[in-house]
């Protein structure tokens, strides 16, 4: 009896230690579009992310769409009022059928009557190496027309529990059908835990 107990003792270990996941200490599934930057000594870690969000409302697939019409005399001007769902793909690169690394999912709305200016809220799901099952949540407002923008990082989930930080954003391509690639550069500080 005290052998047979031993070994589901184990087998009940081993099994827990396999199904477990650290969210405070990556493992060796290192990705090509993160980085540490901290020395490990600091309250937060602090990380670089860099991906590509594309935000497709045409073909076959697409991954952005309308759900509110833009109020009647902006609509060629600045969408004003116009509400867009996303479930769109992010990536390594800006070529689309790059490595997808997760999704952000969201809304963004046309917020600005005299301007073209998007309130933004999605949550940055990541699927790939160290970052699986990690999310970030970047609320704020986005001024599409400038060639840099900046968002705030106002939370996440996993390795990002209580993060902080912000989101440069820069157009790479966009189209007069509404499609777009942004280039995204992110600083996360997250409290070790």
């Amino acid at each position: 009896m005290g052998s047979r107990h031993r070994f589901y003792s184990l087998l009940l270990t081993v099994i827990s230690l396999a199904t477990s996941r650290s969210w405070a200490q990556p493992s060796a599934r290192s990705v090509n579009w993160a980085k540490r930057l901290d020395s490990g000594s600091g309250p937060d870690t602090i990380t670089n992310i860099q991906f590509y969000f594309h935000d497709i409302f045409t073909g076959n697939h697409p991954t952005a769409t309308r759900v509110v019409h833009p109020v009647p005399g902006f609509s060629h001007t600045t969408f004003f009022g116009a509400v867009v769902m996303a479930d769109d793909p992010l990536t390594e690169s800006a070529d689309r059928s790059s490595k997808v690394i997760g999704r952000a999912q969201g809304m963004y709305a046309a917020a600005g009557r005299s301007e073209i200016s998007l309130l933004m809220s999605m949550s940055y799901g990541f699927t790939d190496g160290d970052y699986d099952g990690s999310s970030l949540s970047i609320v704020g407002r986005n001024r599409a027309v400038d060639p840099t923008r900046e968002l705030p990082v106002l939370g996440g989930t996993g390795v990002f529990r209580m993060a902080r930080g912000y989101a440069v954003i820069k157009t790479v391509s966009a189209n007069a059908r509404g499609d777009a690639v942004v280039h995204y550069n992110v600083t996360v500080y997250a409290p070790r835990l």
